[in-house]
Parts: structure tokens; sequence; C-alpha cells
């Protein structure tokens, strides 16, 4: 499916947004691949806007973070990464239904669900902000992403998603057993050039879970975030140190 199948103004309706050039968001749904099959497009791809959209977004957020909390540098930097990484965008993405109007060749329109859909959407929705702020303005942008993404927040705070899954598993244990987790590799297999690993979480001498993938660290990733669904951890506490109440809440 592509976006010459959809009414963009429907879009335009779910975001809260209207355009003064329709073109503007047409283009950033525009994948390169799409222009790879039709040359004579009249639009070119999103990368430029996504290229804006990125600077946009990491100000609009910075700025919300700086001005509603007085917590330390670094969990600050922490909980603004969780904001805009690709999880979080293509997440977003899914929520508002971008993925019926993006401009994709045929091979790329198959591929739905997999990690590059997941990375093209991510990127289709920085291109979306800031054919946002090129066409409308700072004010709309920031607008834009209070709605749809600075709203995450109190979910990625509650749910400790601003700390990569070992160290949220590590904490929680800490807090929550007074536990160090282990890793163990529990089977090796494949040739040097495409090792496939299985790895256990440990509590002292109990398995909690396991996680496979092509390196020990990402089959512990996985063992991990196994282990905080398996124990229905949220993370570690975290001491938000608010300075207004002027603050999104999560919908």
């Amino acid at each position: 499916m592509n976006g010459d199948e959809k009414n963009f103004h429907e879009l335009e309706e779910k975001i809260g947004v209207t355009f003064k050039s329709l073109n503007v968001l047409r283009q950033a749904l525009v994948h390169r691949s799409f222009l790879n099959e039709h040359h004579d497009f009249e639009l070119s791809n999103n990368e430029r806007l996504e290229f804006l959209g990125d600077a946009v977004l990491e100000l609009v957020v910075t700025e919300f973070l700086f001005q509603n909390y007085l917590n330390p540098e670094g969990e600050l930097t922490n909980w603004r990464a969780a904001l805009v990484n690709s999880d979080m965008l293509s997440s977003v993405a899914h929520e508002i239904g971008i993925e019926s109007f993006l401009y994709l060749s045929r091979g790329e329109a198959q591929d739905a669900g997999t990690k590059a859909r997941e990375y093209i959407l991510a990127n289709a929705m920085e291109a979306v902000i800031g054919a946002i702020y090129i066409d409308l303005g700072w004010d709309m942008a920031k607008q834009f992403v209070t709605r749809w993404i600075l709203v995450k927040l109190p979910e990625i705070l509650e749910l400790g998603l601003h700390m990569d899954p070992k160290s949220r598993f590590q904490e929680a244990a800490q807090e929550f057993v007074g536990a160090t987790p282990t890793y163990r590799v529990l089977e090796e297999e494949g040739p040097d050039h495409a090792k496939h690993f299985k790895v256990g979480v440990y509590l002292d001498k109990e398995m909690i879970a396991e996680g496979e993938g092509s390196s020990k660290q990402e089959a512990q990733v996985e063992a991990a975030e196994r282990a905080l669904k398996i124990k229905e951890w949220k993370g570690p506490r975290v001491n938000i140190m608010q300075k207004t109440s002027d603050v999104p809440k999560h919908a």
C-alpha cells in the first residue's frame, strides 16, 4: 500500500495539524525506495525533512525537560533518549497510523512488521516533525511533539524505559529482592561469522528467563526483557524533581 491510495486530509485530521502545503506532508512519507521505481514522481524523498525533524524533536524535548525538571543532566539525557529513540518513534507512528500513508517500493511494502519497517516508520516520524516545522513553524511542531511524544514521559518513568533492560532488571532485582542477576550461556551454535546464543538470567540459583540472539549481549538483553515481564517489575523507582505541574498527562 502506498500514499497515493490515501486521503492525506485524513492524516491531517488524525495528527491535529492542517498544512498550508499538503505536498510537504506527502514528501515526509516518501521513502527513497519508492523513487527507484517511480522516477517521474514529483516529490523527492523524506531524508532532508528527517534530518531537520530529528533536530527539532530533540530541541523540543530538551527544552521541555529543562523547563520542567530539576533532575541532574545525566538523568535528563537518559529520559530524552527514551523519548526520541527509534522504538518510541515507530510506536507513535503505529498509534497515528502513518504506515498506510508511506510511499514505498513494492519490495519494502511487503516487509511489514520487520525491523527495517520499524526503522522506516521512526524516520518518517522525524520527517513529519520536520515537515510541520518547515510549513507551519516552531509552535506547531512543539504542539505536535507535546501531544504525541512528550505525553509518553510518565509511562517511561513508571516502567523504567529510560534504562536498558539489563540495567533495569539489575536495579529492580537489587531493590525488590536484594539480589544481583547473573547470566549464563546455555547454548552456542553456528560458525564464528554466524553465531547464535541462548542465555539464561538467574537470581541466585533460580533461572528467571531465557533469551536468544546473534551475540551474547543481544541474548542477555532479551533475557532481561523477559525476566522483567515474568516478575512484573516496572523498574526501579525514579526520583522525579519536578519544577512545575505543567506536564503532559499520559493518554
